[in-house]
């Protein structure tokens, strides 16, 4: 189980069951990174900005907004989600360029052109197929993640 620092955002109680919903932004290594300034990923991340995750977790314990706490996420379902973004795509990109080199090209007795436009058509159909999935897969994570200690009070 991954483990991730995040700060209580709003706390709902019904039942002596407490609903917290917490945020965690998404940190990259690239902080810590000596090429960063040359590197591309580097940019792209500075240019993007962090970006923010939120969770709902039910507990009993009793928290307020601004509390720092520790959540675990399910390792599983984090690598099948990025399983799916590299995979799906290029599965897609490699059957659509098959088809059209054993299928296509003989049928319409085109050049390799057809392959080529098949190769970047069926990898669109691959990414746009992807993001359901993993938009799936990531509210099954939702139901999975679970708080492991509070760490601090709220910062006035």
């Amino acid at each position: 189980m991954m483990t991730a620092l995040a700060t209580v955002t709003s706390v709902e109680q019904s039942n002596g069951v407490h609903h917290v919903q917490v945020s965690c932004e998404q940190q990259t290594s690239c902080n810590s990174c000596k090429s960063q300034k040359s590197c591309g990923t580097g940019m792209v991340s500075k240019a993007l900005g962090s970006k923010a995750h939120y969770w709902k977790i039910n507990t009993t314990k009793l928290l307020q907004e601004g509390q720092v706490v520790e959540i675990g996420l399910p390792e599983k379902s984090i690598v099948l989600s990025a399983l799916v973004v590299y995979m799906l795509p290029l599965l897609a990109m490699i059957a659509g360029s098959l088809i059209a080199q054993l299928w296509l090209r003989p049928l319409l007795e085109l050049g390799e052109g057809i392959v080529i436009l098949m190769f970047f058509l069926s990898g669109a159909v691959g990414i746009y197929f992807a993001k359901p999935m993993t938009q799936w897969l990531e509210s099954k994570v939702d139901n999975e993640v679970s708080l492991i200690r509070v760490l601090g009070q709220p910062i006035a």
